[in-house]
Protein backbone atom coordinates (compact mmCIF):
# COMPACT_ATOMS: atom_id res chain seq x y z
CA UNK A 1 0.00 0.00 0.00
CA UNK A 2 1.46 3.60 -0.95
CA UNK A 3 2.48 5.78 2.08
CA UNK A 4 1.07 8.42 0.19
CA UNK A 5 -2.10 7.81 -1.91
CA UNK A 6 -2.19 9.42 -5.43
CA UNK A 7 -4.55 12.24 -6.31
CA UNK A 8 -6.97 11.43 -8.46
CA UNK A 9 -6.25 13.18 -11.97
CA UNK A 10 -9.82 14.24 -12.78
CA UNK A 11 -9.23 16.81 -9.59
CA UNK A 12 -5.92 18.08 -11.50
CA UNK A 13 -7.66 19.60 -15.07
CA UNK A 14 -4.16 22.22 -14.84
CA UNK A 15 -2.54 18.84 -15.42
CA UNK A 16 -4.21 17.66 -18.01
CA UNK A 17 -1.54 18.34 -20.89
CA UNK A 18 1.12 16.45 -18.45
CA UNK A 19 -0.86 13.73 -17.28
CA UNK A 20 -1.94 13.57 -20.87
CA UNK A 21 1.69 13.79 -22.39
CA UNK A 22 2.60 10.70 -19.73
CA UNK A 23 -0.33 8.08 -21.23
CA UNK A 24 0.19 8.81 -24.60
CA UNK A 25 4.19 7.69 -24.11
CA UNK A 26 3.25 4.96 -21.80
CA UNK A 27 0.07 3.97 -22.02
CA UNK A 28 -1.34 4.90 -18.85
CA UNK A 29 -0.77 8.02 -16.12
CA UNK A 30 1.63 6.87 -13.81
CA UNK A 31 0.93 6.86 -9.98
CA UNK A 32 4.32 8.19 -9.22
CA UNK A 33 3.12 11.53 -11.20
CA UNK A 34 -0.23 11.39 -9.71
CA UNK A 35 1.70 11.32 -6.18
CA UNK A 36 3.91 14.03 -6.90
CA UNK A 37 0.70 15.87 -7.91
CA UNK A 38 0.01 17.13 -4.37
CA UNK A 39 2.16 19.74 -5.32
CA UNK A 40 0.54 20.74 -8.50
CA UNK A 41 3.75 22.18 -9.72
CA UNK A 42 5.93 19.01 -9.36
CA UNK A 43 4.97 16.87 -12.15
CA UNK A 44 5.51 19.53 -14.47
CA UNK A 45 9.01 20.11 -13.65
CA UNK A 46 9.74 16.36 -13.50
CA UNK A 47 8.74 16.55 -16.93
CA UNK A 48 10.94 19.16 -17.75
CA UNK A 49 14.11 17.21 -16.35
CA UNK A 50 13.14 13.78 -17.91
CA UNK A 51 12.68 15.42 -20.99
CA UNK A 52 16.60 16.50 -21.06
CA UNK A 53 17.76 13.75 -19.12
CA UNK A 54 16.29 11.49 -21.76
CA UNK A 55 17.89 13.58 -24.64
CA UNK A 56 14.43 15.73 -25.54
CA UNK A 57 14.75 19.14 -26.06
CA UNK A 58 13.66 21.81 -23.51
CA UNK A 59 12.30 24.32 -25.76
CA UNK A 60 9.85 22.33 -27.10
CA UNK A 61 8.55 20.74 -23.74
CA UNK A 62 8.21 24.25 -22.41
CA UNK A 63 6.49 25.58 -25.28
CA UNK A 64 4.05 22.68 -25.11
CA UNK A 65 2.72 23.17 -21.96
CA UNK A 66 3.55 27.21 -21.69
CA UNK A 67 0.19 27.93 -21.39
CA UNK A 68 -0.86 24.63 -18.66
CA UNK A 69 1.73 25.63 -15.85
CA UNK A 70 -0.28 25.45 -12.40
CA UNK A 71 0.01 28.48 -10.20
CA UNK A 72 1.61 27.70 -7.16
CA UNK A 73 -0.73 25.94 -5.05
CA UNK A 74 -0.03 27.43 -1.75
CA UNK A 75 3.36 29.24 -0.68
CA UNK A 76 2.44 29.58 2.80
CA UNK A 77 1.76 25.49 3.48
CA UNK A 78 5.87 25.09 2.12
CA UNK A 79 8.46 23.64 4.21
CA UNK A 80 10.41 26.37 5.83
CA UNK A 81 13.82 26.92 4.11
CA UNK A 82 16.17 26.02 6.91
CA UNK A 83 14.02 22.33 7.22
CA UNK A 84 14.54 22.06 3.57
CA UNK A 85 18.61 21.96 4.23
CA UNK A 86 18.07 19.88 6.98
CA UNK A 87 16.26 17.17 4.96
CA UNK A 88 18.83 17.42 2.33
CA UNK A 89 21.70 17.31 5.13
CA UNK A 90 20.48 14.32 6.90
CA UNK A 91 19.63 12.25 3.37
CA UNK A 92 23.37 13.36 2.12
CA UNK A 93 24.70 12.16 5.67
CA UNK A 94 22.91 8.90 5.07
CA UNK A 95 24.25 8.44 1.13
CA UNK A 96 27.66 9.40 2.15
CA UNK A 97 27.59 12.11 0.15
CA UNK A 98 30.28 14.39 1.28
CA UNK A 99 29.82 17.29 -1.12
CA UNK A 100 26.07 17.27 -0.86
CA UNK A 101 27.07 17.28 2.99
CA UNK A 102 28.71 20.60 3.00
CA UNK A 103 26.27 22.58 0.49
CA UNK A 104 23.69 21.51 2.84
CA UNK A 105 25.06 22.82 5.85
CA UNK A 106 26.23 25.41 4.55
CA UNK A 107 22.70 26.12 3.27
CA UNK A 108 20.98 25.50 6.90
CA UNK A 109 22.88 27.77 8.22
CA UNK A 110 22.94 30.42 5.42
CA UNK A 111 19.07 30.30 5.99
CA UNK A 112 19.61 30.69 10.06
CA UNK A 113 19.50 26.81 11.41
CA UNK A 114 22.00 27.02 14.98
CA UNK A 115 25.06 26.19 14.16
CA UNK A 116 24.82 23.76 17.73
CA UNK A 117 21.45 22.01 15.68
CA UNK A 118 24.28 21.00 12.94
CA UNK A 119 26.78 19.01 14.97
CA UNK A 120 23.64 17.93 17.26
CA UNK A 121 22.53 16.03 13.80
CA UNK A 122 23.67 12.42 14.68
CA UNK A 123 21.59 13.03 18.18
CA UNK A 124 18.83 14.40 16.69
CA UNK A 125 16.47 11.78 18.56
CA UNK A 126 17.48 13.05 21.78
CA UNK A 127 18.58 16.46 21.13
CA UNK A 128 16.32 19.58 22.97
CA UNK A 129 17.73 21.23 19.88
CA UNK A 130 15.08 19.64 17.46
CA UNK A 131 11.50 19.22 17.57
CA UNK A 132 9.14 16.37 17.40
CA UNK A 133 8.06 17.64 13.92
CA UNK A 134 11.74 17.38 13.37
CA UNK A 135 12.33 14.16 14.43
CA UNK A 136 9.92 12.55 12.59
CA UNK A 137 11.13 14.26 9.28
CA UNK A 138 14.99 13.42 9.89
CA UNK A 139 13.96 9.84 10.61
CA UNK A 140 12.62 9.57 7.48
CA UNK A 141 15.47 11.77 5.38
CA UNK A 142 17.94 8.79 7.13
CA UNK A 143 15.86 5.99 6.48
CA UNK A 144 15.40 6.59 2.84
CA UNK A 145 18.72 7.77 2.19
CA UNK A 146 19.85 4.68 2.54
CA UNK A 147 20.19 1.64 -0.12
CA UNK A 148 18.12 -0.06 -0.28
CA UNK A 149 15.64 1.96 1.22
CA UNK A 150 14.34 2.06 4.83
CA UNK A 151 11.61 4.21 5.19
CA UNK A 152 8.35 2.58 6.14
CA UNK A 153 4.77 2.83 6.64
CA UNK A 154 5.85 4.14 10.49
CA UNK A 155 7.69 7.01 9.38
CA UNK A 156 4.53 8.55 7.42
CA UNK A 157 2.31 7.86 10.27
CA UNK A 158 4.54 9.87 12.74
CA UNK A 159 5.02 12.57 9.84
CA UNK A 160 1.04 12.85 9.83
CA UNK A 161 0.98 14.00 13.40
CA UNK A 162 3.06 17.49 12.05
CA UNK A 163 2.49 17.91 8.90
CA UNK A 164 -0.41 17.85 5.55
CA UNK A 165 -0.32 15.66 2.55
CA UNK A 166 1.31 18.01 0.50
CA UNK A 167 4.10 19.14 3.21
CA UNK A 168 4.63 15.34 2.93
CA UNK A 169 5.20 15.07 -0.59
CA UNK A 170 7.41 18.05 -0.40
CA UNK A 171 9.72 16.21 2.54
CA UNK A 172 9.98 13.29 0.07
CA UNK A 173 10.40 15.38 -3.19
CA UNK A 174 13.85 16.82 -1.07
CA UNK A 175 15.26 13.54 0.19
CA UNK A 176 15.19 12.53 -4.04
CA UNK A 177 16.20 15.29 -5.35
CA UNK A 178 19.37 14.86 -2.85
CA UNK A 179 19.28 11.22 -4.20
CA UNK A 180 20.02 12.55 -7.71
CA UNK A 181 22.59 15.16 -6.69
CA UNK A 182 24.27 12.62 -4.39
CA UNK A 183 24.76 10.38 -7.03
CA UNK A 184 26.02 13.17 -9.00
CA UNK A 185 28.12 14.43 -7.05
CA UNK A 186 29.86 11.61 -5.95
CA UNK A 187 29.92 9.37 -9.60
CA UNK A 188 31.73 12.75 -10.67
CA UNK A 189 33.89 13.43 -7.57
CA UNK A 190 32.90 17.01 -8.36
CA UNK A 191 35.14 19.52 -6.44
CA UNK A 192 33.85 21.45 -3.28
CA UNK A 193 33.85 25.30 -3.85
CA UNK A 194 36.02 26.74 -0.91
CA UNK A 195 32.80 28.55 0.92
CA UNK A 196 30.88 24.93 1.72
CA UNK A 197 34.38 23.23 2.44
CA UNK A 198 35.70 26.06 4.61
CA UNK A 199 31.72 26.17 6.62
CA UNK A 200 32.21 22.12 6.71
CA UNK A 201 35.31 21.88 8.35
CA UNK A 202 34.36 24.16 11.31
CA UNK A 203 30.69 22.65 11.65
CA UNK A 204 30.48 19.18 10.77
CA UNK A 205 32.83 18.02 13.17
CA UNK A 206 31.17 15.74 15.18
CA UNK A 207 30.45 14.10 11.39
CA UNK A 208 34.13 13.60 11.40
CA UNK A 209 33.64 15.69 7.73
CA UNK A 210 36.52 15.51 5.18
CA UNK A 211 36.51 16.61 1.69
CA UNK A 212 37.94 13.54 0.96
CA UNK A 213 37.58 12.86 -2.88
CA UNK A 214 35.57 16.66 -3.57
CA UNK A 215 38.97 17.97 -2.39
Amino acid sequence: MANVAPRPAAELPELAGVFGAAEAAMGFVPNSMLTMAHMPQLPMAFVMLTSVVFGGDLKSTVDAFKDSVPEHDDPAASLAPGLVQLIALASSVSAGCRYCQAHTAHGADKRGEDAAKLDALLAYETSELYSQAERAVLTLAFAAGQVPNEAQADHFAALREHFSERQIVQIVAVIAMFGFLNRWNDTLATTLEAAPVAFAEKALGALAWSAGKHG
